[in-house]
C-alpha cells in the first residue's frame, strides 16, 4: 500500500495537472460569468442614479429588493446580459428606452469547495479558475494510508451552476429528486490515469477521501496498531502488518468480533494455519488479541478507543484560493 501512495504522488503531480482540456477551461470560464450564490451584483441604468441598484440574491435565487419591477426578477445561474435584458423590458413600462447594465462587482463570497477524509491537510479552497481533483489532492498533501481506495464528491444543487452528466454511458455521476449530485471514484482509476477519474471540481463540491473500516492489533506483537481494511485482510497478512509475533507472543489467537448485542470470540492457531488450515478472514472493527506467553487469554473483550479521524469540521478548515 505504501507503494501505491507514493504512485499516487508522483502522479498528482503538477505535470499531471497541466493536463486539463481547454474545452473544460472555457466550460468552467461560461459558468464563471454566471450570477452565483454571494455575488455582489449592480445595476446600473445608464443617465439615472433613481433606478441604480446593488446588492445581492435571495436565497430562491432572486434579486434581493430591486425596485421599480412589477415582477421578481430571477438571476441564480443566467448572465449579466439575461439579467439586464430582463430589467430593461421591466423598466420599460416606466422609462423610455432605458439603457440597463447588470454586473458582478464581487465574486469572492461565492461557496467554497471541501476536501476532507484520508487527506494529510483537509483544506477548503476558493475556486477562481478551471481546477481539476488531482490538483486538490496534492494541495491537500497527498491521500494517507487510511484511505479505503474510494473518494465521493457531493454536487449541492445549483451552488455551480451546471447539469449532471454522465461519463462513456456509465452512471459516474448520481443525481438526486432535489439536483445534488455525487460523484464516486476509485484511486485505482486515477492511477491508470482515467480522465472520467479526474473531473472538474466546482464552487461547493464537497470532496471526501474515503477512510477504510479498521482492525486492531493488540497484544504480543511488535507494533500494536489499527489496521485499515482493503479487500480481504487475512490474520497472518494482519499480523504481518503489525510487525509479526514478539518474542513474548503465543500463536494462540483470540479475534473479538462485535455481531449486534454479543460479542463472538474466535480461536485461531498461527502454527495450524501454517500447515494448512483456514487463514480466517477479518472483518471491520475485529479485535485481534495475541495473548502473551505464560499468562491466561483474556476473559473479556478489550475496550479500543475508536480512530479520531484528522479531518476538522468542515467550517473550521484552513481556506486556500486557488487562482
Amino acid at each position: 500500500m505504501r507503494l501505491s501512495i507514493y504512485k499516487l504522488l508522483a502522479c498528482l503531480s503538477l505535470a499531471c495537472v497541466a493536463g486539463g482540456s481547454s474545452f473544460a477551461q472555457t466550460e468552467s470560464s461560461a459558468q464563471a460569468e454566471l450570477i452565483h450564490f454571494g455575488d455582489l451584483i449592480e445595476v446600473d441604468v445608464v443617465g439615472s442614479y433613481d433606478y441604480d441598484w446593488r446588492g445581492t440574491i435571495t436565497p430562491e435565487g432572486f434579486l434581493d429588493g430591486l425596485d421599480y419591477v412589477s415582477e421578481q426578477v430571477y438571476a441564480l445561474c443566467r448572465s449579466e446580459g439575461e439579467i439586464s435584458n430582463e430589467i430593461a423590458k421591466q423598466y420599460g413600462k416606466i422609462l423610455r428606452d432605458p439603457k440597463v447594465v447588470v454586473r458582478i462587482l464581487d465574486r469572492s463570497n461565492r461557496a467554497v469547495a471541501f476536501v476532507n477524509g484520508a487527506v494529510r491537510a483537509p483544506q477548503r479552497f476558493q475556486i477562481k479558475r478551471p481546477v481539476h481533483l488531482n490538483e486538490l489532492l496534492v494541495l491537500t498533501g497527498g491521500i494517507t494510508d487510511r484511505s479505503s481506495g474510494e473518494i465521493s464528491i457531493f454536487r449541492p444543487p445549483k451552488l455551480s451552476c451546471t447539469e449532471p452528466k454522465k461519463t462513456n454511458g456509465e452512471e459516474f455521476v448520481k443525481a438526486s429528486a432535489g439536483g445534488a449530485e455525487t460523484i464516486n471514484i476509485r484511486i485505482a482509476e486515477i492511477l491508470r490515469g482515467d480522465p472520467s477519474a479526474n473531473p472538474q471540481i466546482l464552487s461547493g463540491d464537497i470532496v471526501t477521501v474515503s477512510e477504510a473500516l479498521p482492525v486492531y492489533m493488540i497484544g504480543g506483537v511488535n507494533s500494536p496498531q489499527q489496521i485499515p481494511i482493503r479487500n480481504q485482510l487475512t490474520l497472518t497478512r494482519a499480523i504481518a502488518t503489525a510487525g509479526g509475533l514478539a518474542k513474548e507472543g503465543s500463536s494462540s489467537i483470540a479475534i473479538f468480533r462485535r455481531e449486534g448485542r454479543e460479542t463472538k470470540v474466535i480461536n485461531a492457531d498461527l502454527d495450524k494455519i501454517a500447515g494448512g488450515a483456514e487463514d480466517p478472514v477479518l472483518k471491520p472493527f475485529d479485535v485481534v488479541d495475541v495473548p502473551l506467553k505464560g499468562k491466561p487469554p483474556r476473559a473479556r473483550p478489550p475496550v479500543i478507543e475508536s480512530h479520531q479521524s484528522s479531518s476538522l469540521s468542515l467550517v473550521g478548515l484552513p481556506l486556500r484560493v486557488i487562482d
